[in-house]
């Protein structure tokens, strides 16, 4: 019988790394919004509001709980099952900033392209000009939420737990089983005012999913694509974040949060449909030319 002190513990986390690493990373970022979603920001049973910052509350009240969560837990995981060798690995990822120029084109104009063309189909074609000060903010918010929203969930999603995933199962699935349990960490949220509560309606939480699936898909490709670089999965995954809260409603004002929610969810569909068929279900994945016992996870080399 395993004792349940520390080394118990130990033994069960590398036994199972990808489902402690879900575990943990759940666990830590909702136990750390617990106080966000009681407060006056969430279900308001807390006579506490969190200060603003930079125009936000959710700078102190969700961004500690996103670094606790994926970033911690797979730096913690890799730590203990693969030791000092998993850690380069998974830290080599992060700095894998050399890929084609053509990957970083893709990245930053297609996300903004692809959305401009979604908002377009679901406005009926109104279209307004951004304002000087949206056009001025963009590049900085999307370098802050580089260092912030990127930082805190990349390196867990697909640094730490898409390489695991789509060494044990076929691409595609791996993007399925990911894409929910990336939404679903997200879940908590939607009881504060990150998910628009208590205004929101109850399908919101249901097409963020739907857009989570659709989307990891063509994340998968892109962090495959490139050789597992994951500046490049920050970028694309900060670039629509930045796209919906700093351009959507200037470019688009007849568009709503529950239907812009719809149409980036569709966009996203319309977007995995067409990768999933064009690569065959592969999703830009070349197999590691590693030992498939291996632990330390799989790392091919740049397909660039």
């Amino acid at each position: 019988t395993q004792s349940a002190g520390p080394r118990g513990v130990r033994d069960m986390i590398r036994s199972r790394p990808l489902i402690s690493f879900f575990v943990l990373a759940n666990a830590l970022s909702w136990a750390a919004w617990l106080p966000y979603i009681l407060s006056e920001n969430g279900l308001g049973l807390w006579a506490f509001r969190f200060p603003d910052v930079l125009g936000s509350s959710q700078i102190l009240g969700v961004l500690p709980g996103a670094y606790l969560g994926p970033i911690f837990s797979a730096f913690l995981v890799t730590a203990i099952v693969d030791g000092g060798k998993g850690l380069r690995t998974w830290v080599r990822r992060l700095w894998r900033w050399k890929v084609a120029p053509r990957w970083y084109a893709i990245t930053l104009l297609g996300v903004p392209v692809g959305m401009l063309l979604t908002g377009l189909v679901f406005s009926g074609g109104q279209i307004a000009a951004p304002s000087v000060s949206a056009i001025i903010a963009f590049v900085p918010i999307l370098l802050f939420q580089m260092v912030t929203t990127g930082l805190a969930e990349e390196p867990g999603w697909r640094d730490f737990a898409l390489p695991r995933l789509q060494f044990r199962f076929s691409p595609l699935k791996a993007a399925f089983i990911l894409g929910p349990l990336w939404g679903a960490w997200h879940l908590p949220l939607f009881l504060t005012d990150w998910g628009g509560y208590p205004d929101a309606s109850w399908t919101r939480p249901l097409v963020f999913l739907a857009f989570c699936v659709a989307f990891n898909i063509v994340m998968s490709w892109v962090f495959n694509r490139t050789g597992q670089s994951l500046p490049l999965s920050m970028l694309m995954h900060v670039g629509v974040n930045t796209f919906a809260s700093v351009m959507w409603v200037e470019v688009f004002p007849s568009l709503d949060g529950e239907l812009a929610l719809f149409a980036m969810a569709a966009g996203a569909a319309v977007a995995a449909v067409a990768i999933a068929i064009a690569t065959r279900g592969r999703l830009g994945y070349a197999a590691p030319k590693t030992d498939r016992t291996s632990a330390a996870g799989p790392t091919p080399g740049d397909t660039t």
